[in-house]
């Protein structure tokens, strides 16, 4: 036990000096690590649910949303009297949303956000007919 803790203690201090060490015999190899580009196949947390996108132009945006292991996300939204499907290609990676919602009267809104510290969303939204046309967002639900 002393001499895993002597050695222990010495790769630490070698490593925080700056030297590189060789594994230790019998190490067990380390885990590969993720590919460049590559798309976290598990959430970061769930978006499924009903509820309100709050935008800076004072319109509030009620979603409608399943989500599936890989963090797609599929549903509807309303806005008024107004509805929008949310196109495929909606995720949920890690701590990051981005949804595109093809409305009734064929406006298209592209939402991308980030969950905070607080577990709300908050974001951009643009209009894809109208790119000039921006609004940022949150939410109050807790994700």
């Amino acid at each position: 036990m002393r001499t895993k803790l002597a050695k222990a203690g010495l790769a630490l201090a070698l490593a925080v000096s700056g030297l590189a060490l060789a594994p230790a015999a019998g190490a067990a190899p380390a885990a590969p690590s993720a590919a460049p580009g590559a798309i976290a196949l598990a959430p970061g947390f769930y978006a499924g649910g009903t509820w309100q996108i709050y935008q800076s132009n004072r319109q509030v945006v009620t979603v409608n949303m399943t989500q599936d292991s890989s963090g797609r996300i599929y549903g509807s939204a309303y806005h008024g009297s107004t509805s929008a499907t949310i196109e495929y290609g909606a995720v949920v990676d890690g701590t990051s949303i981005s949804f595109n919602l093809s409305w009734s009267n064929g406006a298209r809104g592209r939402y991308t956000g980030q969950l905070g510290a607080d577990r709300r969303l908050s974001g951009i939204t643009f209009d894809l007919n109208h790119p000039s046309s921006q609004a940022t967002w949150s939410t109050t639900r807790v994700f």
